[in-house]
């Protein structure tokens, strides 16, 4: 019997097709997951009893099954959310759309999403159980209660948007499976994460914004990590066309049996189809570059979440310590394995052979069901930093989570720093990607302006400094350095970024693809030409999104959410990044969109937004009253301007700061319409040189002609 058009497999009486096509590994795809889940059960409970995170509570103790079964569940739910964020972000960059492995990952992401779901709905009522200390009953004050936990309180908030979360994915990676949808599968997936990361890893630390950032990015690479892995077993272990081109190369009857292979699967998939195919191999290396990545982030976070949670080194001497002591030994195994695979095994499978690759997959797999049950454990132990508890809290403790910061002086602008680990993260990998990019490109005897590189690096610098320095440290303090961050946000940094040309190196310096998968320049090109890019890159869309955001979100509640809500933080400062980003883009970017204004619609664009910045700044400085006085008014500042004061400074920041940028702007319109002007000329001269200037003497000869036509008519006329 034939495989349908998602995939190609010869009838099992073929000989030659049973020497290339040998049957998937079941035991494989069984083992490992069993692996991981056994490891990670075991050592959540070794956890718990080294650390005391299962001990009994002195007042309302809900019982040992709660207090024990809490963390394994939870671990549970996160191998489940690996499985599911993983595979779809494996099969984005390492499989093909319409093949039988593609089918596979969407299927082995929406199992570990269900797993994910029905493990958070139980960690959600024994959250429940835990948090008010109530018994299990079928009774109507116990719905009632779980009702107000779910509804009412952040935390039971956070589990049942995760657990609705899991619903939704379950269902669209089962019944969704083209390029798009995975795509906007695997971002909810990911928001998923969101919820339980704002109540961070410990209850103690729940409002810190370093635990919350260093805890997402955690959670996201690990899952990224560890589902990848999980799907290549499930993928090892299948029939699939991975298993087929992953074995051949390794003899002449091989090579052509795989080619025949293709060569069928191509037919059936239709003529849009990719001209190669894709091997096993070729997803393990993609596979192991997600993996590196994931890596850096699990290691930095892990890192930044233990400084915040222990504090100093003497809080490496407890138990919470210990824990972490050996989920670093851990990582460092797992690192160790990671680099054998890159250097050693994986040019291995290009030959047909595997060597110990599978044993030392099963042996990683149960070193990352360790670090997951350790994760659980640590979720459920005490940190050094939560024991002691401040009986009087300040008024900026109570608003922000964190003391109120000394005077801002002038040398504080330089020392002053609150590091955004999402932003200082995302910046590094720009940065060293972007150098990546370049070195591939003089490698190959390609040049590319040192300019670009020094504009795009000075631009993440900026956004370092702005997420991570004084402004960061201070904008929930000061509005005024709130305003002043929004304008380096919104125009200073986008125009840095905008004339380091990203998308144009990107796509000169990666490699394209010929087996039908999407690497990082396909969907780049997908992103450049996708219907939404044509509406968002729009000249008059861009500018609209910039100049309609500053009122929207200054004279709605949006500036409240953004204050008070950490997540509404993070919001704000991608919404005003890559609008700003847009809006640069359309008038002086490099990189390519659908359409750009001619240069007079540019310059009489900027006018008008240089007009609407101005009013705006009016605007703020003319108010009477204060702008989120529960929050700038409530702080106990006794440094520094007046609250209203300080607002009225902002207005000015927003008046004048945030004009210098769009004159840069004005100016580096009139230079390129310039020179513009002056590549013409030259085309035209030289045009004009090739054809001896033929073109102008044709038009002479007609002005002659109509000359010599007046003239006669005018004597007719005598």
């Amino acid at each position: 019997m034939n495989r349908p058009a998602t995939g190609v497999r010869p009838e099992t009486g073929s000989d030659a097709a049973r020497s290339v096509l040998p049957a998937g590994s079941p035991t494989l795809r069984i083992a490992g997951p069993v692996i991981l889940v056994g490891a990670a059960i075991l050592a959540v409970v070794a956890g718990l009893a080294f650390g005391g995170g299962a001990a009994p509570n002195l007042l309302l103790d809900p019982g040992p099954v709660v207090r024990w079964g809490l963390p394994v569940v939870k671990t549970i739910s996160n191998l489940g959310a690996a499985a599911m964020l993983g595979s779809l972000v494996l099969a984005l960059f390492s499989l093909r759309s319409g093949a039988r492995s593609f089918e596979i990952a969407l299927d082995t992401a929406s199992i570990g999403a269900a797993v994910y779901t029905v493990a958070s709905a139980v960690a959600g009522l024994f959250t429940f159980l835990q948090t008010l200390g109530v018994k299990l009953s079928a009774g109507p004050e116990f719905g009632a209660q779980l009702g107000r936990f779910l509804l009412e309180l952040p935390l039971g908030q956070a589990w049942l948007m995760t657990v609705l979360a899991g619903a939704v994915i379950t269902i669209a990676a089962f019944a969704f499976r083209g390029w798009t949808a995975t795509l906007l599968t695997a971002i909810l997936a990911a928001a998923s994460f969101v919820p339980l990361a704002t109540q961070g890893h410990a209850g103690e630390l729940s409002g810190h914004d370093a635990a919350v950032n260093s805890l997402l990015l955690h959670t996201i690479g690990a899952a990224v990590w560890i589902g990848g892995l999980v799907l290549l077993i499930v993928l090892r272990g299948s029939r699939s066309e991975l298993a087929d081109t992953g074995r051949a190369g390794a003899g002449t009857v091989g090579a052509k049996a795989a080619a025949s292979t293709a060569k069928r699967a191509k037919t059936a998939q239709g003529p849009k189809k990719a001209k190669g195919t894709v091997g096993f191999a070729d997803v393990v290396r993609r596979y192991s570059s997600l993996a590196l990545a994931a890596y850096i982030v699990v290691a930095v976070s892990g890192v930044a979440r233990s400084i915040v949670a222990v504090g100093d080194w003497a809080g490496m001497l407890t138990p919470y310590g210990g824990l972490i002591i050996a989920k670093a030994v851990v990582l460092i195994l797992l690192g160790a394995l990671g680099a054998r695979y890159r250097t050693r095994l994986i040019p291995k499978l290009d030959a047909g052979g595997s060597g110990p690759f599978w044993t030392l997959v099963l042996l990683e797999l149960a070193l990352m069901g360790i670090a997951s049950g350790l994760a659980a454990a640590l979720s459920r132990t005490a940190p050094p930093t939560g024991l002691e508890v401040a009986t009087v809290r300040t008024p900026a403790e109570i608003l922000t989570g964190s003391p109120l910061p000394p005077e801002l002086t002038p040398i504080r602008w330089i020392t002053a720093w609150n590091i955004d680990l999402i932003w200082a993260t995302a910046a590094a990998f720009g940065i060293v990607l972007y150098a990546i990019g370049v070195l591939r490109l003089r490698k190959r005897g390609d040049s590319w302006p040192i300019h670009r590189t020094v504009f795009w690096i000075l631009g993440l610098l900026g956004l370092v400094w702005v997420t991570g320095g004084a402004i960061n440290a201070y904008q929930e303090t000061l509005f005024s350095v709130h305003m002043l961050g929004h304008m380096m946000l919104s125009m200073a940094i986008p125009l840095l970024l905008v004339a380091g040309a990203p998308v144009t190196l990107a796509l000169r310096a990666i490699d394209k693809r010929d087996d039908g998968t999407r690497g990082g320049r396909e969907w780049i090109l997908w992103a450049v030409h996708s219907p939404f890019s044509r509406v968002v890159t729009n000249p008059f869309v861009a500018a609209a999104i910039f100049v309609l955001s500053l009122w929207a979100f200054y004279f709605t509640d949006l500036v409240r959410w953004a204050m008070t809500d950490h997540i509404g933080h993070e919001w704000m400062t991608m919404h005003f990044l890559i609008s700003g980003y847009l809006f640069v883009l359309t008038l002086v970017g490099v990189d390519p969109v659908p359409r750009r204004l001619p240069y007079a619609g540019r310059l009489i664009t900027l006018i008008a937004v240089m007009a609407t910045h101005a009013f705006f700044g009016m605007a703020i400085m003319m108010q009477s009253g204060l702008m989120v006085a529960e929050w700038f008014g409530a702080m106990g500042r006794t440094w520094g301007a007046t609250p209203l004061q300080d607002q009225y400074v902002g207005g000015g920041v927003a008046w004048s700061v945030g004009e210098i940028p769009t004159l840069i702007l004005a100016i580096t319109v009139a230079i390129q319409w310039s020179r513009s002007d002056a590549k013409v000329q030259k085309r035209q001269d030289r045009a004009a040189d090739r054809s001896g200037d033929a073109e102008l003497e044709e038009y002479n000869a007609r002005l002659a002609a109509l000359a010599e036509k007046d003239r006669r008519t005018a004597a007719r006329g005598r």
